[in-house]
C-alpha cells in the first residue's frame, strides 16, 4: 500500500455501504448521525429509504459507491451476494480507488475473505472481513461485537468507525481469520438456542411461569444472551426476525463445510442445522431465529406460552 494512496479518516472522508437490511440499515444510520456522508446502495430500492432519510445519498449500483467513496461497508445476504457487490463487473473493486478501504460486514467463507483480500490488494485496495455479532438489537442500540481479519493497520485506521456501532471490536489475524471467529460464535448460537428452546419446554410442561422462570436463570449460570434476549420473544410467541433463519442455515452450513475440511465432527451443530432445515420446509424460512422452538414445539406437541395451564 503506497503511503501516498493510503485513506486516512478526516471530516471529508466519504463512506459507501451496501445493504440496508435489518442490520445493516441501523449500522448505516449510526456513521449518518455522526456526521458522515454516505452513498448507499441495497439491491432491493425500497429498503434504502430509512437511511435516504436520514442524509444517504442513493446510487444505481456497488461500483456508482465506490467511485464516491474512500471507506466501502458491505452487508449482504450470502457468499454469491459478496462475490457479487465485490468481485463483480459492477461491485466496489471495480470502481474503488487506489488506497481505498474495503469492510466486509457480512458473514461468509473464510475463503471468500482472502480470495477478496487478494483481488484487492492487486488493485492497492486494503480489506478486512469483520463478521458481526448482536442480531437487530445491537445494530439498534450500536452494541455489536465486530470479529476482524485483515492487516491490523488498516483497523486502526477505520476503528473510529467501527466504534459508531460496535463496542467489542476485535483483530483476529490476516484474511480470513474474522470469518473464522464468526464460525465459532454462530457454533455457539446454534447450541446455545437449543439449551434454551428446550429449557423453557420444560419449564412450560412443569406448570412455571417463564417471565419468572427467565428472570431466575438469566442472570446465573445458564444466563446468556440468547436466555435474555430471545426467550421473552418466545414466550410471547414473537418470531420476527432479528436474524433471519434462511441466513443462518446459510452460516452453519459454512461452519459444517469448514469443519469438515478440518476433519472435526460437530454432532450439536448439524442437529441444530437439521432442524432449521426441517422449519425452512415448512415455509419459515424468514422467521427469526427463535422460532427453533417451533420445531421442539412440533417434536413434542406442545405450544409455549408465558403461563402454563393449570393442572
Amino acid at each position: 500500500m503506497s503511503d501516498s494512496a493510503a485513506v486516512t479518516l478526516n471530516e471529508g472522508t466519504r463512506i459507501g455501504w451496501i445493504g440496508t437490511g435489518v442490520m445493516g440499515s441501523s449500522m448505516c444510520g449510526h456513521l449518518l448521525a455522526k456526521g458522515y456522508k454516505v452513498w448507499a446502495y441495497n439491491r432491493s430500492a425500497d429498503k434504502l429509504r430509512c437511511v435516504i432519510e436520514k442524509g444517504a445519498i442513493a446510487c444505481s449500483s456497488p461500483k456508482e459507491v465506490a467511485e464516491n467513496s474512500d471507506i466501502v461497508f458491505t452487508i449482504v445476504g450470502f457468499p454469491s451476494d459478496v462475490r457479487e457487490v465485490i468481485m463483480g463487473a459492477s461491485g466496489v473493486l471495480a470502481g474503488l480507488k487506489d488506497g481505498g478501504i474495503l469492510i466486509d460486514h457480512t458473514t461468509s467463507e473464510p475463503s471468500l475473505a482472502k480470495e477478496i483480500a487478494t483481488a484487492a490488494a492487486a488493485k492497492n485496495i486494503r480489506s478486512l472481513d469483520a463478521p458481526v455479532s448482536g442480531g437487530d438489537i445491537g445494530a439498534s442500540e450500536a452494541r455489536l461485537s465486530i470479529m476482524i481479519g485483515g492487516d491490523e493497520s488498516t483497523v486502526e485506521t477505520v476503528r473510529p468507525l467501527l466504534q459508531a456501532y460496535g463496542t467489542n471490536i476485535q483483530y483476529l489475524g490476516g484474511p480470513g481469520s474474522g470469518q473464522h471467529t464468526k464460525m465459532v460464535n454462530q457454533i455457539l448460537i446454534a447450541n446455545g438456542l437449543l439449551g434454551v428452546c428446550e429449557g423453557l419446554l420444560y419449564g412450560y410442561k412443569a406448570g412455571l411461569d417463564l417471565e419468572n422462570v427467565i428472570r431466575a436463570v438469566g442472570s446465573g449460570a445458564a444466563g446468556s444472551w440468547q436466555i435474555n434476549n430471545l426467550g421473552p420473544r418466545i414466550i410471547v410467541r414473537n418470531f420476527d426476525p432479528g436474524f433471519f433463519i434462511e441466513h443462518f442455515i446459510k452460516d452453519m452450513g459454512i461452519a459444517l463445510d469448514e469443519a469438515k475440511r478440518m476433519n472435526l465432527a460437530l454432532p450439536g451443530l448439524s442437529l441444530v442445522h437439521q432442524f432449521y432445515v426441517a422449519l425452512t420446509a415448512h415455509g419459515h424460512g424468514r422467521l427469526g431465529t427463535q422460532a427453533l422452538a417451533l420445531a421442539l414445539e412440533n417434536l413434542n406437541n406442545v405450544q409455549i406460552s408465558k403461563k402454563a395451564p393449570s393442572s
